[in-house]
């Protein structure tokens, strides 16, 4: 039941908004050409920043400065109970999601995917966000200038799903 129901809500979703807007006698061609025009308006605004961001992610990784990062915040990672080799996946992960994809893949082969490490940094990717992405983006896409405590709060619940990260692999 379960697989029919996950394999029938994309269709059954858009055959209800398709007969949604057929019965209230909207031109449900034109508001679907309409919403893409728009998000091709939305692509092309915030497309440099994401440009930047990406740039700025390979630059980091490519001139080794995120291993130096890492082991100059070995010692105080580990007052956290951070192990070294998490920092810069925690570092990327604020930026870019591929980035510490990547950064991930390369724990899983070093330590495997069933190491503490693999598994502390499995939970990591799923308990954290891209926070500067996702700010820069969507703050981006419609002109918020002023963010007032969404950095300080999205950082304490990154720090948080960290923890939480560490806590649930079992350390």
């Amino acid at each position: 039941m379960i697989i029919w129901m996950s394999q029938m809500i994309v269709p059954l979703i858009i055959f209800g908004m398709l007969g949604m807007g057929i019965l209230g006698k909207r031109p449900v061609f034109d508001d679907f050409l309409a919403g893409a025009r728009d998000g091709m308006r939305t692509v092309a605004e915030v497309l440099p920043t994401l440009i930047g961001l990406m740039t700025a992610v390979g630059v980091l990784r490519a001139s080794g400065l995120l291993d130096v990062l890492g082991n100059l915040l070995a010692l105080p990672a580990g007052w956290l109970c951070l192990p070294a080799e998490l920092v810069p996946l925690t570092l990327v992960r604020l930026v870019s999601n591929s980035a510490a994809t990547g950064l991930l893949l390369d724990i899983f082969g070093k330590y495997g995917p069933d190491s503490f490490l693999g598994m502390a940094g499995s939970i990591m990717m799923s308990c954290t966000e891209t926070v500067f992405y996702c700010i820069s983006i969507y703050f981006g896409s419609v002109k918020v200038t002023k963010t007032r405590y969404v950095i300080p709060g999205a950082l304490f619940a990154t720090a948080a799903g960290v923890a939480a990260s560490i806590w649930l692999a079992g350390r």
